[in-house]
């Protein structure tokens, strides 16, 4: 009788070696976090053979396992407590297993991508110190990016034969397949020091499952963190397509600050053989361009700037952001935006979703070489 008391009251040894695992992985996670150095070492030594893994796992799929991965997690969390609790399991018992199980989700997402919260900043990496601001620099970089911003423009309208347009199903017309190779060779040459994985041929992004989610709150793309996939939002319109898989796909190669993911979806885009891929970097970064000056300088000396921008390119920009006003749900919004800036800030990006409008920043401190 003591004996069968004592197997109900003692775990099997795999609920040790269990247990033993996840607080090696939590312990882990925590040095990542905490320690200097560590979570650099993870982005450059760990988390390169970790997403090669996972990603080549997911390719195997056409959808997207992390939704899946998320959909499953969340019902089994809400729906086991009342199965158990069925079963006559206590309270107890049922809550620490509860527990057992969000710890290893934890785990499963700083292991699998989101140590990389953890890395070196881009300056940091590239050995640099953030450029303080002065106005006649920001001014110069301004007039510098309007011109070129007019130049892509007119050369992506003059290949295509005409312009951009808003169509949900243009992205087929503007041929991903190559465009997607081509921004992967580009993320090839980057300098080493900047520490960014190198992107495979099985890697490509996916179409989110449950759109309207994401165009109810103004989400074009997001990063899969359990099985390293990129996602992309179905009703991009073709002129976002470019910068918004590089902005994605420079997450899956390591970066998590949205600044930094922004300043190297620019730069590859710039760099492409494609008028309208180039076009895509310079309009990607616009909105963020405006806020910056609309912010640091004068209203007249703003307005005199904003003059220069050729008014097509800023009717398509209005164009654009009605497109997405249109499908955006403003009660749903406000609370994915409350959830995504505690995420952001519970991860080191102190600015929230500021830290998106930071990229101009980075542009005026770093110009890669690559």
């Amino acid at each position: 009788m003591n004996i069968l008391k004592s197997d109900r009251v003692h775990p099997p040894l795999s609920g040790y070696i269990d247990i033993v695992l996840l607080a090696i992985l939590l312990a882990g996670a925590l040095v990542f976090r905490y320690v200097p150095g560590a979570g650099e070492f993870y982005a450059r030594a760990l988390y390169p053979v970790i997403s090669a893994v996972l990603s080549a796992v997911a390719s195997v799929f056409p959808f997207s396992l992390d939704e899946w991965a998320v959909v499953l997690m969340a019902a089994w969390l809400v729906l086991w407590p009342v199965m158990a609790r069925k079963r006559g399991k206590r309270w107890k018992r049922i809550l620490l297993r509860e527990l057992e199980w969000v710890l290893w989700i934890y785990v499963w997402f700083y292991w699998g991508w989101g140590m990389n919260y953890y890395r070196d900043s881009v300056y940091e990496r590239a050995g640099v110190r953030p450029a303080a601001y002065e106005k006649d620099v920001f001014r110069d970089f301004l007039y510098t990016y309007s011109d070129s911003l007019n130049s892509a423009f007119r050369m992506a309208c003059e290949s295509g034969g005409g312009t951009f347009t808003e169509s949900a199903s243009s992205a087929v017309d503007i041929h991903v397949g190559q465009i997607q190779e081509e921004i992967k060779g580009i993320y090839r040459r980057v300098p080493e020091n900047y520490g960014l994985s190198r992107p495979y041929g099985y890697q490509r992004p996916k179409f989110t499952c449950f759109n309207f989610l994401y165009s109810g709150v103004g989400v074009l793309g997001y990063m899969g963190p359990f099985f390293a996939e990129s996602h992309l939002n179905r009703e991009l319109p073709e002129m976002q397509y470019p910068f918004t898989y590089a902005h994605e796909l420079s997450h899956l190669l390591g970066i998590s600050s949205e600044a930094e993911a922004n300043f190297w979806a620019f730069n590859v885009c710039i760099r492409s053989a494609r008028p309208e891929v180039r076009y895509s970097g310079y309009a990607g970064i616009l909105p963020y361009v405006i806020s910056n000056a609309r912010t640091l300088l004068e209203k007249q000396e703003y307005q005199d700037w904003l003059s220069s921008v050729n008014p097509a390119v800023i009717d398509l920009l209005r164009s654009e952001q009605e497109y997405w006003r249109s499908r955006y749900s403003p009660a749903v919004g406000r609370i994915q935006d409350a959830l995504y800036t505690f995420y952001l800030k519970g991860n080191r990006i102190t600015s929230g979703q500021k830290n998106y409008a930071e990229v101009v920043s980075v542009l005026l401190s770093l110009s890669p070489d690559f």
